[in-house]
């Protein structure tokens, strides 16, 4: 019994043993042992395969051994690298200040200082006082001379020299050089003033809210004069009277800005042809009688010059 209970000891501690399982499993069939040689020999190069790459550091491309013991065969499975996506680039919003747009109070100011001298000009005119005919007679000091005198219903020529139209003799001879400012404020007739002062407010306006009342108001005074020099040089024969110069001087400068700015522009090319055609018809109606073109021609030049 001793001897038995012995043997039984011998044997489990076999069993406990590598040696001992060795033994067995070569006993059972020898191929069997083979495989298990292989298949461990296998398991230890994955093993020392992972430790050195551990050393190492991580590859470009990591595989996964997966050892099926149903076959004891390696099937390397290949893991497709998760990259992290790329950071989408931070969106930058810009802000456009908008420029500060001026109340605009100084080009109605001239348009009301207009009409005010033209009115006080038809009262110093006195039509059925100094001539025999007048037009719409039914408005007293303030009807307007006969057509033949003066088409654009308005005063005498003697009244506008009195109230300070520009004449060249009075200029040079009589040194009175303020006659090339004050003539800009004077106008001929209705139709002269009404066309001047729509067009003050059209174009007069936009420029100073734009650019200031300092700017627009030195602008109008000095293409104004320019206008006048311009004139003086070449219709010496005549007067001259009108804002038309001072409005020449704002187109002038309009096409300036707009040259400048021509970045900024949506429609660049209908913007410069619509102004060009302004241009081209104001210059055109100079042709008529009793309009000073050189005034149009001396305003615009100093308002592209002064913008």
């Amino acid at each position: 019994m001793n001897k038995k209970k012995k043997r039984k000891k011998s044997k489990s501690s076999c069993l406990l043993s590598p040696a001992s399982i060795c033994f067995f499993i070569s006993q059972i069939h020898p191929f069997a042992f083979l495989l298990l040689t292989y298949s461990s020999s296998a398991t230890y190069r994955s093993t020392s395969a992972s430790a050195l790459m551990a050393t190492e550091g991580p590859p470009a491309t990591q595989n996964r051994t997966n050892s099926k013991r149903g076959y004891n065969m390696i099937h390397p499975v290949d893991l497709e690298t998760q990259r992290p996506p790329p950071m989408p680039h931070p969106v930058s919003y810009v802000e456009l200040k908008h420029s500060k747009k001026w109340f605009p109070w100084l080009i109605p100011a001239f348009v009301v200082a207009n009409i005010v001298l033209f009115l006080i000009t038809m009262y110093v005119n006195d039509c059925p006082k100094n001539s025999v005919r007048c037009v719409a007679k039914s408005f007293g000091r303030f009807s307007f001379q006969p057509f033949k005198e003066n088409p654009l219903l308005g005063p005498s020529s003697t009244t506008l020299q009195r109230m300070g139209a520009l004449d060249v003799n009075k200029v040079v001879h009589k040194k009175q050089g303020w006659r090339l400012i004050s003539c800009i404020w004077l106008h001929a007739g209705v139709f002269h003033i009404v066309a001047n002062m729509l067009s003050l407010l059209v174009i007069g306006i936009r420029l100073e809210q734009e650019f200031g009342f300092v700017l627009i108001g030195l602008l109008y005074v000095i293409a104004g004069l320019g206008g006048s020099l311009l004139s003086a040089l070449f219709i010496q024969s005549n007067i001259s009277v009108g804002a038309s110069g001072a409005l020449f001087g704002l187109l002038g400068s309009m096409l300036s800005e707009l040259i400048t700015n021509w970045s900024i522009y949506a429609n660049k090319f209908a913007a410069f042809l619509t102004l060009i055609v302004i241009i081209a018809i104001n210059l055109a109606v100079g042709i008529l009688p009793h309009v000073d073109n050189f005034a149009h021609i001396g305003g615009f030049i100093s308002g592209l010059l002064l913008a």
